[in-house]
């Protein structure tokens, strides 16, 4: 099969889309006719090598696809060949002690498809049965395989760690990003009053027809400031920070008194100042969340499949392409998701 792939980290150019050994289909797993599949900046962290995680070369990049069962490994049952999938990229072991308490994402096994193992951006894909959900007809394959990550990422963050509720007032940063468009989807759905921050005029109006209230240029303006004064001095009661330490600071300092960040990631950089003196004066609480349980990760794409929320796609190119893919990325080129399909399905 062509499958993207990379023997060594750095930048773009290590990136290459060649023959690589067919997958098969091991005891629980099912091989996957990929039609289409989708980035996400982890892409670009897994790209460039993350401390403490040792790949296997050449690495498989990739969290997001969706297609057709090609074949079916010993054991399976949910499935079988013909039937229309999508990827739910987080793994962990069944037996483990929160695993059985229904929260796997807190497994000291818990590891995703793409980042710590190999992906899923190839012509065909061997993984786990219980990772993947089925896809109605009628669902574009584009908007199936770059709908799961950022989706069930957001509505756990929100909706199951963040508790957010309707009524509150919630800022996002980098709404135009696949989490950020996500996040301002769900808060709105939610019936939260929405912030949300962008570089251009036209992300910013992207991010309103999400269902964003409120849009603030960052490059322009202090987006701590505008909350400020938008709020009449009293702050938003969730912040959404992916970003990391470029916006930790502030996204402190957008939160009323009791009020709380909730991050899944830190693009810009992971060890901001911790500012312990506002967090505990204003009673703050920061938030961890990664990924999400299967059972929220239904609950998020059974939304998506009939339409309330909507992968935005920014561009739709081929997996020989991937390295352009992976530069519109790292350049923040466009509003929501880039998806990558094989070469042979064009």
């Amino acid at each position: 099969m062509q499958a993207v792939q990379f023997a060594e980290h750095g930048d773009r150019d290590v990136i290459e889309y060649g023959d690589f050994p067919d997958p098969e289909a091991g005891r629980g797993e099912v091989v996957v006719d990929v039609k289409a599949a989708a980035l996400n900046h982890l892409d670009i962290w897994t790209r460039r090598g993350m401390p403490g995680i040792d790949l296997e070369m050449p690495h498989i990049p990739g969290s997001d696809m969706a297609g057709v069962v090609h074949e079916v490994g010993e054991g399976v049952t949910r499935f079988e060949p013909g039937d229309r999938v999508a990827l739910i990229a987080g793994v962990a072991g069944e037996n483990t002690e929160f695993s059985r308490k229904g929260d796997p994402t807190l497994s000291y096994d818990f590891h995703i498809i793409g980042e710590h193992v190999r992906g899923v951006h190839s012509e065909y894909a061997a993984v786990p049965a219980a990772n993947l959900v089925p896809v109605p007809e009628g669902v574009d394959w584009e908007v199936a395989g770059s709908a799961s990550l950022v989706f069930q990422t957001a509505w756990r963050m929100l909706r199951d760690r963040g508790e957010l509720r309707s009524g509150e007032s919630v800022l996002v940063l980098g709404a135009s990003g696949g989490v950020g468009h996500a996040a301002v989807q769900i808060a709105d759905h939610a019936g939260a009053e929405v912030f949300a921050t962008a570089s251009t005029d036209e992300k910013l109006e992207y991010a309103r027809e999400c269902g964003a209230d409120h849009v603030i240029n960052y490059d322009e303006d202090d987006f701590a400031d505008v909350v400020s004064e938008k709020t009449g001095r009293r702050g938003v009661d969730m912040v959404v920070d992916h970003v990391g330490a470029d916006t930790y600071q502030d996204s402190l300092k957008s939160l009323r008194k009791g009020g709380r960040v909730v991050t899944c990631g830190a693009t810009t950089g992971p060890n901001p100042d911790a500012g312990l003196n506002r967090i505990f004066w204003n009673q703050l609480s920061v938030i961890g969340s990664t990924m999400a349980t299967p059972g929220q990760a239904d609950e998020a794409l059974q939304h998506v499949w009939n339409g309330t929320f909507e992968p935005r796609i920014r561009e739709v190119l081929p997996m020989s392409e991937a390295a352009r893919a992976h530069e519109m990325i790292e350049n923040r080129e466009g509003f929501g998701k880039v998806v990558v399909i094989p070469d042979s399905e064009l």
